[in-house]
Parts: C-alpha cells; structure tokens; sequence
C-alpha cells in the first residue's frame, strides 16, 4: 500500500516570524517516523529559510509552489527547477487552479513544468480539476481527463514519478468540500486514465485538494483511491494540519 502524502500549500502567505512560529510546532508534533508523509510547499523568497528550519528532519519535505517550464534563460520572475533543486526542493506544484485562472496557464504549460521539475528530480504535483459551472454543464470527467491527458502525453514513461492533485476549483478557499463520493467519483477517473497509461499506476499517488481539514480529512482519506491532500488554509495552522497528518498515518 502506497503512504499517503499530505502536502500543506501555503499560497502567498508567510513571514521570517510566522514561519518560525508554524514550521517549529510542526516538526515537533510529527516526529521523526509519521505514519505519512508529509510537505510544506512555500513561497519561493522563503524556500532558504524553511529549507533551513527543516535541516536534519527528515519527516517534512520541502515543496515549492510552481517551477518554470524553461530550463534557464531570459524569462524574468521564474523559478527553475534547478535552482528549486539547489535549495533542496522535493515537490513543486504544477497547474494549481489559482495560476491556470490569474496567470493564464496552460495544459501544455502545466505539462512542460512537469517535465522539468521531473529531469531536475523533483516531483510534481500536477493539478487539475473543474469550475462549478463545468461541473453544473456535466463536463468534470472530460475537463480533467484533458487536464492529465497533457501531462501524459508530454511525459511519457515516467508519468507513473507524478503526483496528481485533485482540485475543484469551485471547493478552494470557498468552504464548500466535494462529498468523499463526489471526490472519489473523479480520483477513480483519474485512477483509469493512469493505468490506462502505464503499468506502474498504482506507484501515483492521488490528492484531493478542495479545502481538506481538520474536520472532514478522515471520510475524504478513507476512500480507496484518495492518497493523501493538497492542503490549503488548514495548513496554516499547526494543530489542524498535525490533525489532517494523523488521519493520513
């Protein structure tokens, strides 16, 4: 059975001070052997100093929250994978729905980012999933089958080093959660498409990433094919992000 990863995403949140006071209770709370693993995923001026703060625990990963689809060059404001790898980055975020919507990005952005962060030897957290309205027009299973259908096709065989993350759009930052039902309903379809396209399927761990907490973790992580979460808000508080870990263990 796959360990289940739970992934907190900080967004543009975050302090010298205010990361200090999140990262350290963290570390105590999970120990040195938690039952899943866990990663923070941070603003990128604040990857040195959390790379830092998590110096010599091996329990939490360092993550960042995108990585550039060039490998160097002029394109002023990226991050390279490589320069990701250099602070001792593990995953890297590709395709969240805050950057498809307010950056303009992609498909086939969102899979040239996998790929880099893939040939650096991050791995990525590739994103996908619907707005309510195409979840109201019915078209969930064809928005993110083209989602993932991308990331497939321009990553071939190692597509089964992925992790895939997903998230409704219409349930981030909005309080509302898919069912577990309506959250597995989709991680099954996803599931399909990746043995689908390779023999190593299982090894891709599945995340649900629409306002997972404390509260309602347990029922979205009992279901057979949700492996872990892309934790948003809840991440930010140390009890709930600990509470959301534990139910993973």
């Amino acid at each position: 059975m796959t360990r289940k990863l739970i992934a907190g995403n900080w967004k543009m949140n975050g302090s010298l001070a205010a990361n200090v006071a999140l990262v350290q209770p963290l570390l105590a709370g999970v120990g040195s052997t938690p039952g899943c693993d866990v990663a923070v995923c941070a603003p990128a001026p604040y990857l040195a100093q959390v790379q830092s703060l998590l110096a010599g625990a091996q329990a939490i990963a360092l993550g960042a929250q995108d990585v550039s689809q060039h490998e160097s060059g002029a394109f002023t404001g990226d991050v390279s994978a490589a320069m990701l790898k250099d602070f001792g980055v593990r995953y890297a975020i590709a395709g969240h729905s805050e950057r498809r919507l307010h950056q303009g990005e992609t498909d086939m952005q969102v899979a040239a980012k996998a790929k880099r962060a893939l040939a650096a030897g991050i791995t990525p957290i590739v994103c996908v999933g619907e707005t309510l309205r195409e979840r109201e027009e019915g078209m969930t299973e064809f928005i993110v089958k083209r989602q993932l259908s991308a990331v497939i096709h321009l990553n071939g065989h190692c597509i089964s080093e992925i992790v895939v993350a997903y998230e409704p759009v219409w349930a981030i930052g909005t309080g509302q959660t898919a069912t577990p039902e309506q959250a597995q309903a989709v991680h099954a379809v996803l599931r399909a498409q990746l043995k689908a396209a390779t023999g190593h399927a299982q090894r891709v761990r599945i995340l649900y990433g629409g306002s997972m907490n404390a509260a309602n973790a347990a029922q979205l992580l009992a279901q057979p094919d949700i492996d872990g979460g892309l934790i948003g808000g809840a991440s930010l508080k140390a009890p709930d992000f600990l509470q959301i870990i534990a139910a993973a263990a």
